[in-house]
């Protein structure tokens, strides 16, 4: 199940080498990745993973609290202007709001979406 994990961190220097530290001493192989800090102390981290138990088992040992985790929806996209758009359009025509994209390794979008089973219905 390829799955979105989401972690609050402290927005400090070294963190996010920690983080990727940790998740390749565990070999969970990250296959996409978004990181946007808040104006203050913390960042959110949303890491891709196919499988999410090693990951849980890294970040328990670190000391790093997951907020959440959720299965997602993983699509391979052209390379080109426009793609989004027609993704974004697609899902949204069918009425399935979208509540996390992302890119991750070769060029495939990550989707987060109040109905995932119908997402992936429409684009798969």
């Amino acid at each position: 199940m390829t799955t979105n994990l989401t972690i609050e961190m402290a927005d400090t220097a070294g963190e996010l080498g920690r983080l990727g530290s940790i998740m390749g001493a565990a070999d969970v192989n990250i296959q996409g990745l978004c990181a946007v800090t808040h104006g203050g102390a913390t960042a959110t981290v949303h890491l891709l993973v196919e499988d999410p138990e090693p990951a849980y088992r890294a970040l328990d040992a670190a000391g790093i609290s997951l907020d959440s985790d959720e299965e997602v929806l993983v699509v391979d996209v052209k390379d080109r202007p426009g793609a989004l758009g027609d993704v974004a359009r697609e899902l949204g025509d069918a009425g399935v709001n979208i509540n996390l994209i992302y890119l991750a390794t070769s060029t495939r979008l990550v989707i987060a979406a109040d109905d995932l089973h119908k997402a992936r219905m429409i684009l798969e």
